[in-house]
């Protein structure tokens, strides 16, 4: 029976494996292959060894690029955690009706397209219909200014991006947390500040972990956002990777591009597993 049960379980892995394969193996695949392609006289390329590609890369631009993509996708996961984990850690203490009001609401943000997100918020923080008129309306602004393009307008977008995946992942944990934890630590006189702090989050710390990645490689990817609010001196590896791909039509480069933005979330997400592995 175990035999057979065995048997079973590999014979339904067959099908997800293939589309991994195809759906993510071939392309990575051919994505490596592009970016070593040589450079022919006639200006085409065809495949074989040649790290011209990687060499531009490291240069300072593209290096202060990917630094700078990196930081900001880091400081994102930062701030959507401050925001989500309190809001979750709360919203998990009302009742099952309550929850799942405010979980249709957060999974109707997911619905939203980077796309809409992005022009949204290009229109909120515009000079004529943003939230600058509202600062001259109240006094605090002289006359109505244009919040974008900035590096601020890119950060906010995407940290309202990334809130709502935040909250779905962090909710889980926080759902399932035993409240006879926070009940002991009330009894021995630990305020819900201290049991905040010192039981809630020490236990649900690979789910905080475990999110802080995520976002930090889903807001990696993040194209529109940054072109629409930002200034070319905002604009993450991403952006520049469909920069080459599209408009240069340097698929080679952008290729190695990729490769890199890949290394960078790959070094990310091993990093912590060891961190984190180390210390548990």
């Amino acid at each position: 029976m175990q035999q057979g049960s065995g048997l079973t379980r590999t014979l339904a892995l067959i099908p997800s494996s293939v589309m991994i394969g195809i759906f993510f193996l071939v392309p990575f695949v051919l994505i490596v292959l592009t970016s070593f392609s040589v450079e022919m006289d006639n200006g085409d390329y065809e495949l074989g060894f040649s790290l011209a590609h990687f060499e531009r890369f490291a240069t300072w631009f593209y290096i202060e690029r990917a630094l700078f993509s990196a930081g900001l996708c880091a400081l994102i996961a930062i701030l959507s955690l401050l925001i989500a984990y309190p809001f979750t850690w709360f919203l998990t203490n009302f009742g099952p009706r309550t929850q799942t009001l405010w979980l249709i609401y957060i999974l109707a943000q997911l619905s939203l397209s980077e796309v809409l997100i992005a022009f949204s918020w290009q229109i909120l923080l515009s000079r004529t219909a943003g939230i600058a008129n509202i600062l001259v309306w109240v006094g605090l602004a002289e006359e109505s200014f244009a919040m974008t393009p900035s590096a601020g307008a890119v950060l906010a977008a995407l940290v309202y991006l990334a809130v709502p995946f935040s909250v779905l992942l962090l909710y889980p944990a926080l759902s399932r947390l035993d409240k006879s934890l926070t009940e002991a630590s009330r009894t021995l006189g630990a305020s819900p500040l201290r049991t905040f702090f010192t039981v809630v989050i020490p236990v649900t710390r690979p789910a905080i972990i475990s999110s802080g990645v995520t976002i930090f490689v889903l807001t990696l990817g993040a194209i529109i956002v940054p072109q629409v609010l930002g200034q070319p001196q905002h604009w993450t590896l991403s952006v520049l990777i469909t920069d080459q791909a599209i408009f240069n039509f340097n698929m080679p480069f952008a290729s190695a591009l990729a490769v890199v933005l890949l290394v960078i979330s790959g070094s990310v997400i091993f990093a912590v597993t060891k961190l984190t592995g180390a210390k548990a």
